[in-house]
């Protein structure tokens, strides 16, 4: 063989090692980004079931918080409506009390 053939050959050995070292260390860094986007979308799912929990729980909370408001004002509203129904059973009383003076001021 000639000398030229096996620097050739030589040659074509490194540069075909080179080309297949080249690939797997591509495939090695793909196959690394596939694992670190798979993380991501694991944690990004996660994070968006606590957002999604969070968010049901502040419309229970509004929810709640708007019942008892509705209580509230209701609750107060018969009680107005009582204090009203005090005050015109009190005004029957006096005009009908036989023993009741028109002129007094105290109640």
């Amino acid at each position: 063989m000639s000398t030229t053939l096996i620097i050739v050959i030589v040659v074509a050995i490194v540069l075909a090692a080179a080309l297949v070292a080249a690939r797997r260390q591509r495939e090695a860094k793909v196959e690394g980004q596939r694992v670190e986007a798979g993380e991501h979308r694991e944690e990004a799912q996660a994070r968006t079931r606590e957002a999604e929990l969070a968010e049901a729980e502040a419309e229970e909370r509004a929810a709640r918080a708007k019942r008892e408001s509705l209580a509230a004002e209701e609750q107060a509203q018969r009680a107005e409506r009582e204090r009203a129904s005090a005050e015109e059973l009190e005004g029957r009383a006096r005009e009908i009390d036989p023993d009741h003076d028109p002129d007094s001021t105290a109640r």
